[in-house]
């Protein structure tokens, strides 16, 4: 038999898998191989084991020669042919999408190529113009060498939405990539630099292009090929067109200066011809006498300050304004702007215009000139003048042209907002939009004042940036997600650029009301009526650029999609505004009128996470979030988490997602990893139908300090698990159809859906069916559930001994006196679940625990939690203080937003997130942040500035207490709880505040502080009302540690109260308690039977003092000593500085000196906590030694 040769490629990531599979199916039929793809159980019968085997390997080693290293490396584990064609299929079959998606970037994509000498193209039909050439080749890196066909140009559509052209491309047909030459670019005038990731292309301070970054030397061009009609059509403004269209989106600027902007570049690269007739300028504009210039040789900015009230205006703005009070600085022609309702508040505008300026630059305002007015010659503006020693320069009466620059200035303004009201058909009410608009653009324009050089330049020493400008008034469509059947977009007006914030102000006629938004799409050329259509396709004033890709190999198929918008050449896409380049020297750069403290700039992450599936295969680490999809595909598929089968009539599928998560690693034991979690989207499942109930416990807080207090105690062995995948291991209970994954559609059965057997994560009842499968097994295998905490589990062992075992979700923490017992539970956890053991508990739902097994210390830390918390809210280099609220800060809801400046400012802090977050800390491991989050949460309804101070209060004392934790350690004290109350303590309500906290061996393992839902009507009522708080709290403690087999005295309460412990006891109802809620008195019943015994405490010994009340360091620091809050001392020795003063006299305090305690320092920190202070040392009656 003739031998046949054949040659099939190695399949890889790039192959088409489906013609890769027919020809090896050929192959392997032909060598008679093909039964092997079946299986070995489904071979022939005829065929021996032996016989079936061989047949089998002879297969596998085939697939092995015709794969890629890097798909073989993902198969090796496989041992039989069947299960590594099954794999195969698994990986590439799933990547359908990914290969289009592929296969169009490689047809349509532009690569950046440095070392191509040409632009260059294999698409005939992408030309505009074209000219046929004989001869040229191009040479490739491999020495191919490949024909030129001809030359002409290429549009394409940048990612501002301008549509540019690309000269002496060369069409290359055998060319598998399109190519653009950065040298040819560089040749041209154009500068290229690449940083973060994004390779950007300039013509002088504009940016015409944009490259992003795929592989460590490979950038594709951010834009698309205009092809066909639209190439016409794109490039077919007039020279006329172009001309008005920048008139008006520079605010009718002058032809001189927009001259004068073209010169430069910054017009996109459009020239700038005659300006024609514009009626708008004519309504707007009008001439009158010029008044004389006055000379200022001033030498900076802020050296000399116009300012002028224009007003009042015969319509008021849409925000109640009727006057507007302009500032501009002598030196740099800049402009601000404020609108005021009425003349009197010209001097707050000032002053708090003065605060932010001069806190910008560094520099001090040193002359002012206004007029007479007396809105700038009051009392209080006079005096702020001569304390800031501030120079005044005032008109004579009747004499406005003596402050020339303002009066000039407001006529400006006043003349562009004219314009743009006219242009945009707008009503007078919208002046204030307009002004505004108007001084943002003046800003932007060249002024013979300061030699034809724009006020921002000056200002900020770099150039403006005109590629986010837009017409006033043209038609935008705002995106909205209002429905899945709803339009995805609004039509508004656009009106002009929101300050400190990355997003455009539209007017909304529909609703009636200012939206922000930066998902815009604009329509300018509704601005155009008379637009005519030209054939410009050889226009040379479009301005040519071209981008960068390495040639030095043959062009590979990028493995990253690039995501496109389509959209006609009619309209632009509003981008991001570009990020700001923060320079430390340049406090002020691209500073308009912003007076927020708060930067709301939106935080882009270069590793931000895929928020979708299309994200997660076009990122740069799409590779690995691919893998954690498949191998959360072999987790369901390996659970049997569904069937696949055809919807049953009447019944409706629940959609699903893919949700990805970077997980920062336990330190030490496993290193970050890439996770990708399929979720059903549960919010349209049907109650009644789809799921009855729902709630799942969790453990509480205080039963995780329990266990560690017990830990601590004895010496236990502590080690933790995590469950993988826990929600896909509960049963359902009701029939539930599921879409199938995306990117995961099974061939074939495109039209099945997904019959879901176990629990799916996001689904309402999936916790609890958790919880219930986990509860199962514990029972089954001789675990109790304590009747105090339902996700707590011991069990007894033959010798006395007890095994703990703690659940939170998926997180586990096991407690033994043996190792050889906690393996024994995770053997057997691990034969009913998939478990993952991270040994050693080290961490647990962001709190740390550290061990020094030498003292029989434990340490509760949250310490990089709160790094995180700091670093989140810009609080990092705040100066710490010494108590988490001072104090002078009184909080009441009066302190809540009264102006709408407030309310606007209020609007852009994160006051709840900030609260929530320094609740969790509160919650988990500070006790002493009790009170302060108590006061500050009781207002994130409507906070207010002085609400916001006593959170930034909070975050310093954090800084200055990050390595603060709880300490258990081995002692044999029971159960001891501290209660206080603060006596009408709320000052809106003159509610009183209840304050306890319970310790364990001295370490505290519950608290709380919260206000009492009765009004109390003396200190008396107040405590006692606290102690029956503090005592449900001591019996739930109580009996949990019963459980535990910790076998505690009478659980003792202290209160600094006598009056109230005497009302603890008394056993009659009289006039003074009659109208406290019934459900206080049951602790009388409690006591009488001697469950909980309260005793009288000092209020100096009282921890529980801290929890209702500010309090000065030195008591503050005692109350923390006496509840196990300490620094940890373990875990960084080799930076422990124990620094202590030595006394030789046995009382130091004798000596008026304040006792020390030892301080810990950490290697590069330079604080110091607790907070401590020397008093005058009075050397005659003590010596000291350091």
């Amino acid at each position: 038999m003739a031998s046949l040769k054949y040659e099939i490629p190695l399949l890889d990531r790039n192959t088409r898998f489906a013609l890769w599979q027919i020809k090896m199916q050929a192959v392997l039929a032909q060598m008679d191989l093909e039964d092997a793809l079946l299986g070995i159980d489904k071979m022939p019968s005829t065929l021996t084991d032996e016989e079936k085997k061989r047949k089998d390997r002879k297969a596998l080693t085939q697939l092995h020669l015709h794969l890629s290293n890097e798909i073989l490396q993902d198969v090796m584990k496989e041992k039989t042919a069947a299960a590594l064609w099954k794999r195969l299929e698994q990986i590439c079959m799933s990547k359908t999408l990914t290969s289009k998606l592929h296969m169009k970037q490689r047809l349509y994509a532009h690569r950046l190529e440095e070392g191509c000498t040409f632009h260059m193209s294999p698409n005939r039909d992408w030309f505009t113009t074209y000219e046929t050439v004989s001869e040229g080749v191009v040479l490739m890196g491999n020495n191919a060498s490949c024909k030129i066909a001809g030359v002409g140009t290429i549009k394409v559509k940048m990612f501002d939405g301008v549509v540019r052209t690309l000269s002496d491309v060369r069409y290359v047909p055998e060319l598998k990539r399109n190519l653009i030459s950065l040298s040819t670019l560089d040749s041209k005038g154009y500068r290229y630099t690449a940083e973060s990731g994004v390779l950007k292309i300039s013509k002088g301070s504009l940016v015409v292009m944009k490259g992003q970054r795929k592989t460590a030397k490979l950038y594709v061009l951010q834009g698309s090929t205009v092809t066909g009609d639209a190439a016409v059509a794109s490039s077919s403004l007039s020279d006329d067109d172009i001309t008005k269209l920048w008139h008006m989106r520079l605010g009718h600027m002058s032809e001189n200066d927009m001259v004068e902007l073209s010169k430069r570049g910054l017009l996109d690269g459009q020239g700038i011809c005659k300006l024609n007739f514009c009626e708008h300028c004519v309504f707007g504009k009008q001439k009158r006498v010029r008044f004389t210039r006055g000379i200022h040789n001033t030498k900076e900015t802020l050296e000399y300050i116009h300012s002028d009230l224009w007003g009042p205006s015969r319509v008021p703005s849409r925000g109640g304004a009727n006057y507007m009070l302009t500032f501009i600085d002598d030196f740099s022609r800049k402009v601000w702007a404020f609108f005021l309702k009425q003349k009197s508040d010209v001097f707050s505008a000032f002053k708090s215009w003065k605060i932010m300026i001069e806190k910008q630059t560094g520099k001090q305002i040193k002359y002012l000139r206004t007029d007479n007015g007396l809105e700038f010659c009051s009392d209080e503006f006079n005096r702020l003048c001569k304390s800031e020693g501030i120079v005044r320069h005032l008109t004579v009466r009747h004499t406005p042209q003596q402050n020339g620059v303002a009066e000039r200035m407001n006529k400006t303004i006043m003349e562009k907002v004219r314009c743009m009201l006219s242009n945009a058909n707008l009503p007078k009410s919208f002046w204030a939009e307009a002004a505004s608009t108007a001084c943002f653009l003046i800003n932007r324009s060249p002024s013979v004042a300061i030699e034809k050089k724009t006020p921002q330049e000056v200002w900020s020493g770099n150039p403006a940036n005109y590629s986010d400008l837009k017409i006033f008034g043209c038609p935008a469509y705002a995106h909205v997600n209002n429905g899945k059947l709803e339009p995805r977009s609004i039509k508004c007006v656009f009106l002009g650029y929101k300050a400190g914030v990355k997003g455009y102000k539209l007017w909304c006629p529909e609703n009636r009301k200012v939206v922000i938004s930066r998902d815009v799409v604009f329509d300018e050329t509704a601005m155009l009526p008379n637009l005519s259509l030209k054939d410009c396709s050889n226009k040379e004033n479009q301005k040519q650029v071209e981008h960068q890709i390495n040639t030095e190999s043959t062009p590979q198929v990028s493995t990253k999609i690039e995501n496109r918008v389509a959209s006609s050449p009619q309209y632009s896409i509003a981008k991001n505004r570009t990020k700001r380049e923060i320079k430390p020297p340049k406090k002020y750069a691209e500073a308009d009128l912003v007076a927020y403290a708060l930067n709301v700039a939106e935080d882009i992450d270069a590793n931000q996470e895929p928020s979708n599936y299309s994200e997660a295969i076009s990122c740069e680490d799409s590779e690995k979030w691919m893998f954690a999809m498949q191998e959360e595909m072999e987790s369901l598929h390996k659970n049997k988490t569904w069937d696949l089968v055809k919807l049953p009539k009447g019944k409706k599928t629940v959609r699903c997602k893919w949700v990805f998560k970077k997980k920062e690693g336990t330190p030490g034991v496993e290193e970050p990893k890439y996770k990708a979690r399929l979720v059903a989207k549960g919010y349209s499942q049907v109650p009644g139908v789809d799921f009855t109930d729902v709630f799942s416990p969790v453990v509480k807080h205080s039963s995780i300090r329990a266990l560690l207090g017990i830990v601590a105690m004895h010496d236990l062995e502590l080690e933790q698990l995590d469950v993988k995948t826990a929600f896909l291991h509960g049963e359902l209970e009701e029939d539930i159809y599921m879409q199938q994954p995306e990117g995961f559609t099974v061939s074939e059965k495109e039209d099945y859906v997904c019959l879901l057997k176990k629990s799916l994560y996001n689904l309402k009842q999936s916790p609890r069916q958790w919880y219930k499968r986990f509860d199962s097994f514990m029972t089954s295998h001789d675990f109790k559930r304590s009747s105090f905490d339902s996700c707590v589990y011991f069990k007894k062992n033959n010798d006395g001994s007890f095994v703990y075992l703690l659940l939170y979700v998926d997180d586990m923490l096991i407690a033994a006196k043996d190792k050889g017992e906690i393996r024994k539970v995770k053997a057997q956890l691990s034969e009913e679940f998939e478990m993952k053991d991270l040994g050693p508990a080290k961490k647990i739902l962001g709190m740390e625990i550290l061990r020094d097994r030498k003292t029989s210390k434990l340490y509760l830390s949250q310490k990089g939690y709160i790094e995180k918390l700091l670093c989140r809210f810009n609080m990092r280099s705040a100066k710490p203080v010494s108590t988490p609220l001072a104090a002078h800060f009184r909080l009441s809801s009066t302190l809540s937003p009264q102006s709408d400046d407030e309310i606007e400012y209020m609007s852009h802090v994160p006051y709840s997130s900030a609260v929530g977050s320094l609740m969790y800390a509160m919650v988990c491991s500070r006790p002493d942040l009790s009170y302060a989050v108590s006061a500050v949460s009781r207002y994130m309804a409507n906070p207010g500035k002085e609400h916001w101070k006593a959170v930034q209060w909070i975050l310093r004392y954090l800084r200055g207490t990050t390595d603060v934790c709880l300490q258990f350690g081995r002692t044999e004290d029971g159960v001891i709880g501290y209660v206080d109350a603060d006596f009408a303590g709320d000052l809106d309500r003159r509610r009183s505040l209840t304050g306890y906290v319970f310790t364990i061996g001295g370490c505290a393992i519950s608290w709380k502080a919260t206000l009492q839902t009765t009004v109390a009507l003396s200190t008396t009522e107040a405590e006692y009302m606290a102690i029956t708080e503090a005592c449900k709290e001591a019996i739930w403690l109580k009996g949990l540690f019963s459980e535990l087999n910790e076998d505690l005295q009478i659980s003792t309460v202290f209160c600094d109260s006598q009056s109230a412990i005497f009302l603890t006891k008394d056993q009659m109802f009289h006039e003074r308690t009659k109208h406290i809620d019934v459900r206080y008195h049951f602790v009388r019943d409690i006591i009488a039977r001697g469950d909980i015994v309260v005793s009288k405490i000092s209020t100096h010994e009282n921890p529980a003092d801290m929890m209702t009340k500010s309090l000065p360091i030195t008591k503050f620091e005692h109350c923390l000593d006496l509840v196990g809050v300490d620094i940890c001392k373990f875990g960084w020795q080799d930076g422990l500085v124990n620094s202590l003063f030595l006394f030789t006299r046995p009382n130091p305090r004798a000596c008026g000196l304040a006792v020390w305690h030892p301080v810990f320092t950490r290697p590069g920190h330079g604080r110091v906590w607790p907070f401590q202070r020397v008093h005058k040392l009075d050397t005659r009656a003590c010596d000291l030694a350091v």
